[in-house]
């Protein structure tokens, strides 16, 4: 039986690994981005993504299953399309959809009839019934569409859950668009659980991600106090861990960074306002964690006794997550931005960034006053500052032990 051929707009983290799985599996997949320089670095087998394989890349491309593109076509035969945009925060901290809205015009510029369109992108509660579908079917003239959502789950880097173990949820606006997706996710998910409505998706997408947003800060208000007794927080955390049921391990932490636990709960304190619905936990959980970098920034600063400027510091990982090289919303980077405006100098190492800020990853130094563990990555060895007995702190959110007592 001939399979659908599947449009993905979007080729970022969610996107392209989508993109590999589908194809494997027998799709005829093209995958289209609007940036242009992505599309080439793909083309030819150039990718950062840490579950995409050069080799399968390339491989796909090659026996014709994958297509890489910048420019979508108008089919007359019906196809699956799949939204893998970034829906990030605007400067108000609500929700900024315009990549989102871009999605909804490419699709239905080219969109033909009986063709199902399934969104991978977080965002508010209602967002496939009232924005998607209402805006695909205004803007394309076309209203016999199916509609499903089946929110991403990716957890770049992680070795045990990938996209084909992590259980998929699966919501539709009918049981005719849930069925099409099940039988498209099939190929290539363990486990697919399907929901009564789209929007009980969607919401579960953001718990998610709220419920550590909200165990992070819980967490991190805990460091406070342990630091105040002058006890070790991982410590009280190792020892709460021995209780057999009832309790999670979290660990503090500089802050929350990538794109789902510092965005998702916005999302759902949207979701709930719009229904004029208080979110005071969830509210709270957001501020503490958004503020907590310049919290530690200040505990920095007590360090030099409020002598910090000239003082040479260097941070060990920048990204937002071990072995990932993810930039995104990663709260060191604000951290060193306050250091240098505060007249410190401050290098950073790390194997997985080439540049950032016209800066450029330097090797661990010893002539420095002070070394930062931030991202221990796999790839960093931290013999040198050992061997060198140079002061370091520890502000990685892992129970691991690096070789100095941790700092949070």
């Amino acid at each position: 039986m001939k399979l659908e051929k599947v449009y993905i707009i979007g080729l970022g983290y969610v996107g392209l690994p989508l993109a590999i799985s589908a194809a494997k599996s027998g799709y005829q997949v093209v995958g289209y981005d609007i940036n242009r320089e992505k599309v080439q670095d793909l083309i030819v087998g150039k990718t950062d993504s840490p579950d995409v394989s050069d080799f399968d890349l390339l491989e796909l491309q090659q026996n014709g299953h994958l297509k890489i593109t910048h420019i979508l076509e108008k089919h007359s035969e019906p196809g699956i399309y799949i939204i893998a945009v970034p829906t990030p925060l605007n400067t108000e901290l609500e929700p900024e959809l315009s990549m989102l809205d871009s999605a909804c015009e490419i699709i239905s510029n080219v969109v033909s009839n009986e063709s199902l369109v399934i969104n991978e992108s977080t965002s508010f509660v209602g967002t496939l019934r009232n924005f998607i579908r209402a805006r695909i079917i205004s803007k394309s003239k076309v209203d016999n569409l199916d509609f499903a959502v089946a929110p991403e789950r990716i957890d770049p880097a992680n070795k045990t859950w990938n996209l084909q173990s992590t259980p998929r949820i699966i919501g539709g606006i009918n049981s005719k668009s849930v069925s099409r997706a099940v039988k498209f996710y099939e190929n290539f998910c363990d486990n697919l659980i399907t929901v009564s409505e789209p929007e009980v998706a969607e919401a579960a997408k953001l718990f998610e991600n709220t419920f550590r947003q909200v165990n992070i800060a819980l967490v991190n208000e805990l460091s406070d106090i342990a630091q105040a007794y002058n006890l070790s927080t991982h410590e009280i955390i190792a020892a709460a861990s021995s209780k057999p049921y009832g309790f999670m391990p979290f660990y503090p932490s500089i802050g929350v960074g990538g794109h789902c636990i510092p965005i998702d709960p916005y999302y759902l304190t949207f979701s709930a306002n719009s229904l004029g619905i208080e979110t005071r936990v969830i509210s709270l959980a957001n501020e503490i964690n958004r503020m907590n970098p310049l919290k530690i920034l200040e505990r920095i600063i007590r360090i030099f006794n409020n002598d910090i400027i000239r003082k040479n510091i260097q941070i060990a990982g920048i990204t937002y997550k071990p072995n990932v090289p993810d930039l995104r919303e990663s709260p060191i980077l604000e951290v060193i931005n306050q250091l240098q405006t505060l007249g410190c100098n401050v290098y950073w190492h790390d194997p997985l960034i080439d540049e950032w800020k016209d800066q450029r990853s330097s090797e661990l130094r010893t002539d420095i006053d002070l070394g930062i563990i931030n991202t221990p990555h796999d790839c960093i060895d931290f013999t040198r500052w050992k061997d060198s007995g140079l002061k370091v702190i520890d502000l990685s959110a892992s129970a691991k032990n690096f070789g100095w007592a941790k700092f949070l």
